[in-house]
């Protein structure tokens, strides 16, 4: 059934008209669920403006993740096939590749190693107490990600 209204709007504007339609309640519902497919999930990160404070907080857990992943990785391997993952053999794996595969290993390894220990002292500021104020979470961030970058340049190229 259609209805056609025609709305007053106030003194100084105009009415609006507008059609209705009526459904059965089953009808109703598959348009609605069809609306809803249209709207993103809410809320939705991409909203929002990147901040410092997510982003380190993401990138420490997945820092922390595959840190993990590595060392158990590793562990298993070594416990699985002693004599293929021992200090000697990946010593020698490791000599025979190129210098530039070895100190982009290196940085790799290094990256997520010193970004997490340097946010774990962080968090552990945070644990006593200090910089908990917006301008202290921005620059505990900025000292950790310079620090982070130091760190992996020592490691990579010196260590």
């Amino acid at each position: 059934m259609l209805s056609t209204r025609a709305v007053g709007l106030g003194p100084s504007l105009r009415q609006a008209t507008f059609t209705t339609e009526s459904h059965p309640p089953q009808k109703a519902l598959e348009i609605l669920n069809q609306q809803r497919l249209k709207r993103p999930s809410s809320p939705h990160f991409t909203i929002y403006q990147p901040q410092l404070t997510w982003i380190g907080s993401i990138f420490n857990r997945v820092t922390g993740g595959a840190l993990s992943a590595l060392l158990y990785g590793f562990s298993l391997a070594y416990l699985v096939a002693p004599g293929t993952f021992d200090s000697a053999s990946i010593i020698g794996f490791v000599s025979g590749l190129p210098e530039g595969l070895k100190y982009a290993g290196k940085a790799l390894l290094a990256l997520p190693f010193t970004f997490h220990a340097f946010n774990g002292v962080r968090h552990l500021l945070w644990d006593t107490g200090k910089f908990m104020t917006v301008k202290g979470a921005y620059s505990t961030g900025y000292a950790v990600l310079g620090a982070t970058a130091a760190g992996t340049a020592y490691l990579t190229f010196f260590a």
